[in-house]
């Protein structure tokens, strides 16, 4: 069976935990889109240019542990904006949502450049301050050392990067179920999306 989930979203919305355990419930492969960005925007910091990066990239790149960073996530967000960058990526995603036995992919072109034909479109998203205290504190648990308003400046200059692009800006697909996680719990938003998941799958008999 081929069975694409496409769920986009602006950072801290808690796409990548829904997305995760949509995958797992429903044991389908999952892909945080956003990885392969860091993984290249990693590269770049380290003295690669842009395009070579992003089209030499391997499994590898993607299990480093220093992806989560802001500075990578800065990174990751302007390479995002080169349309040569995002040539050499959108090929493995593509192959990747059509792959026998279903496919979960978050990020945030998924649903309007990526996966334009899923089954399943989701748009995760929260109020500004909601997603700067959540990852204010995930990153203050890990060590980094970060300010709240910091924190809330880099991720509106980042929502309004990845919004004003020209290449495959970040905008809810005409046909994105909207899940605005805000006031709910995890668990609550989970469960939302494995139901709107399940309405969209094809019937015994049909």
């Amino acid at each position: 069976m081929r069975f694409t989930v496409a769920i986009d979203g602006p950072a801290a919305a808690g796409k990548g935990t829904i997305s995760a355990r949509v995958a797992a419930h429903f044991g389908f492969a999952h892909l945080d889109t956003g990885l392969i960005y860091r993984a290249t925007g990693a590269r770049v910091l380290a003295g690669e240019a842009p395009v070579s990066a992003a089209e030499s990239l391997n499994p590898d790149d993607l299990a480093r542990s220093d992806l989560r960073t802001a500075e990578v996530a800065q990174s990751a967000s302007k390479v995002a904006a080169i349309p040569e960058v995002r040539a050499a990526l959108v090929a493995f995603q593509k192959r990747f949502a059509r792959r026998e036995g279903g496919a979960v992919l978050d990020g945030r072109d998924i649903g309007t450049v990526i996966c334009q034909e899923a089954e399943v479109k989701l748009f995760v998203t929260a109020s500004d301050m909601v997603r700067a205290e959540r990852r204010f504190l995930e990153l203050s648990s890990k060590g980094h050392d970060v300010t709240r308003e910091g924190v809330l400046h880099d991720l509106r200059e980042r929502d309004k990067r990845d919004s004003e692009r020209e290449a495959a800006p970040m905008v809810p697909a005409q046909d994105a179920v909207l899940l605005d996680t805000s006031e709910l719990s995890i668990e609550e938003a989970v469960r939302q999306a494995i139901a709107t998941v399940r309405d969209a799958m094809p019937k015994p008999g049909h």
